[in-house]
């Protein structure tokens, strides 16, 4: 307990740090979004550039945007969006669900299936099963996401029919309740399996080499030679401790898949952050692209936190340490 508020306050560093770093990085891009209204407008004259930089309160120093930023977050104040006229904190709220939905559901099915073939292909090691397993694994890994994407809408949309082929709900229709629940649910799927795919493949050949280094343990070989069953060694013995890199390498990816959704969003028109923030930076939204990298960092943190106190409910060790 006297570590948390150390743990809380490196935390809190570290986004800061990341509020920071991101305002500077995004000052050195080319363009801001005075130029790109005035190039939509078809008038690109000086005095037209100059006035709407001085609406936006880009003609000020850099140091003083800077201020004014640091000041607005520590209000909880992202500012506004120059594009959409709106509270870059109300943008976020209505995409942020459907990104944290696409990411937990591509999560959760990489790390149940990756685990559970992992463990069949380490079982059936050297036979077929394992390497059809890890062929597969390795053909998912090597493969673009936008290809994956591409080809999933072709054959299961275009040609089977059986779910659609982008957005999140079906257009006119008013779904409430459960049915609302089970057409998202219908829109998820591709978007979900696309995004998950890679990191089941490494899910995959990280638990089969795990599961294969720790059941050559002494601590399993003296279960089985108390007696233990092997659905128990497996499950109390080897499992627990093979995930362990699982976790450690879950925690790590977060900040890709976050990445990753900007592109799955985009092939499957998913109303998420990732797209928003492909749209804001084409269109140099710089208020709305910060407060889409503050929210990411955010969620990205919190989820190694989470990972942090999952660790050390797999391994004892740990929380004796602590």
């Amino acid at each position: 307990m006297r570590a948390f508020p150390r743990h809380l306050a490196r935390l809190a560093g570290t986004v800061l740090g990341l509020a920071v770093l991101n305002f500077f990085l995004l000052r050195l891009a080319p363009g801001d979004v005075a130029q790109v209204i005035a190039s939509e407008a078809g008038s690109a004259s000086p005095a037209y550039i100059a006035a709407l930089r001085e609406q936006f309160g880009l003609d000020q120093p850099l140091l003083h945007q800077f201020g004014a930023y640091l000041l607005n977050l520590a209000q909880l104040n992202l500012g506004h969006s120059f594009r959409h006229g709106l509270p870059v904190l109300d943008l976020i709220a209505q995409r942020l669900p459907a990104t944290l939905l696409l990411m937990g559901a591509a999560i959760g099915f990489a790390l149940v299936s990756g685990v559970v073939l992992g463990v069949l292909a380490a079982h059936r090691a050297g036979r077929w099963p394992d390497a059809l397993i890890s062929g597969l694994a390795l053909l998912f890994f090597a493969t673009p996401l936008f290809w994956i994407g591409l080809m999933l809408i072709v054959v299961f949309s275009v040609v089977l029919g059986w779910f659609p082929v982008g957005g999140m709900v079906s257009l006119g229709e008013q779904h409430t309740g459960w049915a609302h629940v089970l057409d998202v649910a219908h829109h998820l799927v591709l978007p979900a399996v696309t995004l998950g795919l890679f990191y089941m493949a490494v899910y995959v050949r990280l638990t089969r080499a795990s599961l294969i280094d720790v059941r050559r343990q002494d601590f399993v070989r003296t279960a089985v030679a108390k007696g233990a069953g092997p659905t128990r060694v497996l499950l109390n013995h080897v499992l627990r401790n093979a995930l362990l890199p699982v976790l450690t390498v879950l925690g790590v990816q977060i900040g890709s898949v976050v990445g990753g959704a900007v592109l799955v969003e985009t092939v499957f028109s998913w109303p998420g952050l990732g797209r928003l923030a492909f749209e804001s930076l084409a269109q140099r939204d710089f208020n709305l692209l910060l407060g889409i990298l503050l929210c990411s960092s955010v969620v990205v943190i919190a989820t190694n936190a989470l990972v942090d106190f999952l660790y050390t409910r797999l391994d004892p060790r740990i929380r004796t340490r602590s």
